[in-house]
């Protein structure tokens, strides 16, 4: 098979291949490289690729194959990994010029550390803005990451960098983060499919200063894949103490339960509370349709909550504040100046408006709980909007301030540690993606991913065809 075409392949696809002997790892591995250096002057969604590295492990994963041992689940598959996550041997900047690349760098994140006992191959890390602390991928370390389906729109973020990878064939696989909609938002501007998972499903380490708002989760190009990327990741890791125990079982082997009669929640606008722009709105709609068509019950209805914006912002700004803390004046003045203005009011916040705060995302999660025992599943658009201009925080004449303005259906499950997950539905007017989310119940994480998986098979989801960048 040319090496081009392999790029275009899915982890399961790659593995079928592997066993079947039709090719292997270390042509995968090629292919990945290749095409991740292709993207990168356009793109930009790379903070450094690990070519030497990658090309000797996909020699080890062949020698596996062939002698019929593979390592684990994922031996051979080209994976990225977003630079907040530590990768052993490689610095992780953070997107910040803060940091020193000086240093031993001996420590896998769990996550990272379950990919390499699986014998995956790690291909780079990816862009994020600085400290992932918005929703599009631009930093002062690394410039702009840019959208594969039109490099002067934003390819979102925080996990903008990985979005991009996945679209574009630089591996099937990416790690992400997702803070308030870091996970969901860059995938959904970039048509591939991204799970955040419940809080503590995937152990994180180090802790972010972000605290339980924050979730590791896979960036892939449909459902399966990401259910096998999450049997992966999922696994204990002693470093976080706040993470769930083992899975009850595998979520690669139940994806196909289908969605026959599960209670479905539609809620196109929160309760009137979004202006989604129609392009959107209707490419959402159709999708919901055809969950009615595959068994559900739809019922077109709203959680019972208004805007958490508030208390979202207290608890973000509070921990983008911890997280510079200990810089000094002169490193200050290099960070990107909307995370420096932030941090200066997180500080100024007290610690009875934090708890309060922490009272309304505890009432949050209580509404959400009693709704989850009414439908087991909730749908909103993923965003209002699709991909808007590169190098910009918020779409330009919107008059929204800060990137949570347009990010309305992502940060509320963050509050309250739901799975959630985006599902490319279709394309705008522009040929920018359109994406769906599901939302179910803490701990549901199974039911999102064979709702995803449904629509998939029925294909009511699909990664565009189009893409503006020469892939």
């Amino acid at each position: 098979m040319p090496l081009m075409q392999l790029t275009d392949l899915t982890a399961r696809q790659l593995l079928d291949g592997f066993r079947t002997g039709e090719f292997g790892p270390q042509e995968a591995a090629r292919a990945a490289l290749d095409r991740a250096a292709r993207i990168q002057p356009e793109v930009n969604a790379f903070v450094r690729l690990t070519e030497e590295e990658a090309l000797a492990q996909a020699a080890e994963s062949e020698r596996r194959w062939r002698r019929g041992e593979p390592k684990g689940l994922l031996d051979g598959v080209p994976v990225t990994v977003k630079d907040i996550l530590p990768m052993r041997g490689h610095p992780t900047l953070r997107g910040s010029r803060t940091i020193s690349p000086e240093g031993s760098w001996d420590e896998d994140a769990p996550s990272v550390a379950r990919l390499r006992e699986h014998g995956a191959v790690f291909v780079g890390k990816t862009t994020t803005p600085e400290f992932g602390w918005k929703g599009v991928t631009d930093s002062p370390l690394t410039g702009i990451t840019r959208n594969p389906y039109d490099p002067s729109r934003t390819a979102g973020g925080s996990s903008g960098g990985s979005a991009a990878a996945v679209a574009l064939g630089a591996g099937p696989l990416s790690l992400g983060t997702d803070g308030g909609g870091s996970l969901r938002i860059p995938a959904a501007f970039c048509g591939i499919f991204a799970l955040k998972p419940t809080y503590g499903r995937v152990p994180l380490y180090p802790a972010s200063a972000f605290g339980t708002l924050s979730h590791v989760g896979p960036m892939t190009r449909d459902a399966a894949d990401a259910a096998l990327l999450l049997d992966v990741i999922g696994a204990p890791d002693a470093r976080d103490w706040s993470a769930s125990g083992p899975a009850p079982g595998s979520f690669a082997a139940g994806l196909d339960g289908g969605v026959r009669g599960l209670r479905v929640a539609f809620s196109p606008a929160l309760g009137g509370q979004v202006a989604v722009r129609p392009q959107v709105a209707a490419a959402v709609r159709r999708a919901v349709a055809g969950l009615a068509g595959l068994g559900a019950y739809v019922e077109e209805t709203d959680p019972d909550f208004s805007d958490p914006v508030e208390a979202f912002h207290a608890l973000w700004f509070a921990g983008a504040a911890r997280v510079v803390q200990r810089l000094s004046p002169e490193q200050r003045k290099l960070l990107d100046p909307g995370l420096r203005e932030i941090c200066g009011q997180g500080a100024r916040l007290s610690a009875l408006e934090y708890l309060a705060a922490v009272d309304a995302r505890m009432d949050l999660g209580r509404r959400m709980g009693l709704f989850h025992e009414r439908y087991d599943l909730l749908v909103t658009p993923t965003l209002p909007v699709t991909a808007f201009e590169a190098g910009a925080e918020v779409p330009e004449g919107s008059g929204l301030r800060r990137w949570t303005g347009w990010t309305p259906f992502t940060y509320p499950f963050n509050l309250t540690q739901q799975p959630a997950a985006t599902v490319p539905v279709g394309v705008d007017g522009d040929g920018l993606p359109v994406g769906l989310q599901l939302v179910a119940a803490r701990h549901r994480d199974d039911l999102v991913l064979r709702a995803a998986h449904a629509l998939y098979e029925a294909g009511l989801a699909s990664v565009p065809p189009d893409r503006a960048v020469a892939a």
